[in-house]
């Protein structure tokens, strides 16, 4: 398990490279939720998500010869335009596979940033195609499936801990589960009486359907919030929201992208869906636990294009 200690020497690590993102209150939100609410910018990293923590923390702790070959790792998008920008600010030769479906823009950024990119039909094609890579001397930076990758995300939480004033429940998005499993254990450390809750989006349920199981299991993703759809987690960050995360919410594409569209009204946040999917999941939990929650969202990233908002806003009848 990752310790608080694991999380400070990344935070020192990665000092520098990194932005130190704004946890600031929201008075928009607080009005649309009904109770008060504290947003942790993530989308204001370098690169637009938290990827670049791991990215970086990753890409520091290479040895020469690991450098020299160059890194693969696998990417829905933002952990693959991390990985190519700070791949190319620290001088290592980036390979990005990404599935199809992976965001134009997202594709466009890696390769802008001089990576070499690779696209394969799906997201579970793609992890074959890295392991293949892997095997012929790249070193593979997992978006999730790693200690050092966890400990680098798990600096937003510490940073929420200490900057945001008083919280009782906190929100993070799951896709492979290595953010939730580090702020978990940055805000178990720092803050043991928060709650934290999980949130996926129907059709990329791979945390939620491997706490049922037991243990990590494939899924088959279909859901639009593609920076979400892990083919499975790791029995790693399964091990992690198993003991820390109070449980994993389930919200619908649809809500979502309104939650994209309320973040952008509220808010003033421009923000994608994986993020969006946090207003839905909030409305739950005020439901549940009552008037008195003081919400904290880790607004993951932000890299969506107006014309991707628009098509989702028309597909599902939104205004």
């Amino acid at each position: 398990m990752i310790g608080i200690s694991d999380i400070e020497a990344a935070a020192g690590r990665i000092a520098g490279h990194v932005v130190r993102t704004p946890t600031v209150p929201s008075p928009g939100l607080s009005t649309l939720l009904g109770v008060p609410v504290t947003t942790k910018l993530e989308l204001l990293q370098r690169t637009g998500s938290f990827k670049s923590r791991g990215a970086t923390a990753k890409l520091l702790s290479l040895t020469e010869a690991e450098r020299a070959a160059g890194v693969v790792a696998v990417s829905g998008g933002n952990h693959g335009i991390a990985l190519s920008v700070m791949a190319a600010a620290l001088d290592v030769k980036a390979t990005v596979v990404m599935p199809r479906t992976a965001p134009a823009r997202s594709v466009e950024l890696a390769r802008d940033a001089g990576a070499s990119v690779r696209l394969t039909d799906d997201m579970g094609s793609a992890f074959s195609l890295v392991n293949v890579l892997r095997d012929e001397g790249l070193t593979l930076v997992h978006p999730f499936d790693d200690p050092v990758v966890i400990a680098a995300q798990g600096t937003v939480g510490l940073e929420f801990a200490e900057d945001a004033g008083e919280l009782t429940d906190v929100l993070v998005s799951i896709g492979g589960g290595g953010l939730i499993a580090g702020v978990a254990a940055a805000l178990r450390a720092r803050r043991p009486g928060l709650r934290v809750w999980g949130v996926e989006p129907e059709g990329a349920q791979a945390m939620g359907e491997a706490l049922r199981a037991g243990g990590p299991l494939p899924v088959t993703p279909s859901s639009v919030v593609t920076t979400l759809c892990a083919p499975a987690v790791s029995q790693l960050t399964y091990d992690h929201v198993a003991a820390l995360v109070d449980e994993v919410l389930v919200v619908s594409d649809r809500e979502a992208v309104q939650g994209c569209l309320d973040l952008a009204e509220y808010a003033k946040v421009w923000a994608e869906p994986a993020a969006g999917c946090l207003l839905p999941a909030a409305r739950q939990v005020v439901e549940r636990i009552g008037k008195d929650v003081r919400l904290g969202l880790v607004v993951c990233g932000g890299n969506t294009t107006p014309g991707e908002i628009v098509a989702w806003t028309q597909r599902f009848g939104l205004r």
